[in-house]
């Protein structure tokens, strides 16, 4: 794996026929149509990936069979966090074994941590990881929002980078600048819109759930951000905006995000929609309007290729 990790990484949806079956066909198909796209690195079980809502046994057999069809052509990412610790280090073990090359540590969700406590942590998790690991913030689904402290402390204990899914371009700079001077530690962005100016200011992509839907798509806005073409970069984040605005905002639920990307992979004929529990899949009048904006957002990007 190179270093430092940089460009589009997908965070691939779990494809699943129900609760505890995958829709491997679907996976397959999902999996040749993001490296068709172009993609730097595919993440398995991260929050559009739906890993928390996953038993144990379908993400060991997810990451193992996942693994097995990337076969070494990008590398492979794997979120091991669990509110148990013996849990996280029977994925990061799982991971070694099925081939991944990169473990994604979040801090345990359910208790509310503080930043000593989640050091801590660290301290005790890290020694026994078989892999090398990149942080993750997540405040919204892990209720703590990890300070620059936190993060350089899990880089002196070896972490690559982090992908900051705060929301906060304030902080996603912070970071950015604290570890300007490391070149080896990537600071990625988990808010894809955020990608040019992450890529501006110094950063080094995106963990972009859309790209599940249209890889090409963020792998050109990357690439755009790389070369500063302003022109393009404009042009290409009003297609990036469409998705925002459409396949991420129908219904009214906060899932909506994470059940549109799948909605739309199975208009798409890639992949089942099926959503674990609790959440529920599109249907309805809530699916057509998905079909319809996938349909506007393919002749953008129809445009966009001849622009």
């Amino acid at each position: 794996m190179k270093q430092p990790l940089c460009g589009i990484i997908p965070p691939i949806v779990t494809p699943l026929v129900n609760d505890n079956e995958l829709d491997e066909d679907g996976l397959e198909r999902l999996i040749e149509h993001l490296l068709k796209g172009g993609v730097h690195g595919i993440f398995l079980l991260g929050t559009t990936g739906e890993g928390p809502s996953l038993r144990y046994s379908l993400r060991e057999k997810f990451v193992k069979k996942a693994c097995s069809l990337i076969n070494k052509r990008v590398p492979v990412l794997v979120g091991i966090t669990d509110t148990s610790f013996d849990g996280s280090l029977e994925m990061a073990a799982c991971s070694k074994e099925a081939g991944a090359d990169l473990l994604v540590i979040a801090p345990p969700y359910y208790f509310p941590i503080s930043q000593l406590e989640m050091q801590h942590y660290l301290d005790d998790l890290v020694p026994r990881l078989p892999l090398p690991f990149l942080m993750y913030n997540m405040p919204s689904h892990t209720k703590l929002h990890m300070s620059l402290e936190t993060v350089n402390h899990a880089k002196e204990l070896g972490a690559l980078g982090i992908k900051d899914s705060s929301g906060d371009m304030l902080y996603l700079y912070s970071l950015i600048d604290t570890f300007n001077s490391s070149p080896d530690f990537s600071v990625i962005a988990g808010t894809e819109i955020f990608l040019p100016e992450t890529i501006q200011q110094g950063g080094h992509g995106a963990i972009a759930g859309g790209a599940n839907l249209f890889p090409r798509l963020f792998v050109d806005f990357y690439e755009a951000s790389v070369q500063k073409d302003v022109r393009r970069i404009e042009f290409l984040r009003q297609i990036v905006m469409e998705m925002y605005n459409t396949i991420y905002n129908v219904g009214t639920f906060n899932s909506r995000i994470m059940v549109g990307i799948k909605s739309a992979l199975s208009v798409m004929d890639i992949c089942n929609d099926y959503v674990a529990h609790p959440l529920k899949r599109f249907s309805g009048a809530d699916r057509d309007a998905i079909a319809k904006y996938v349909e506007q957002i393919k002749e953008m990007i129809g445009k966009s290729v001849v622009t």
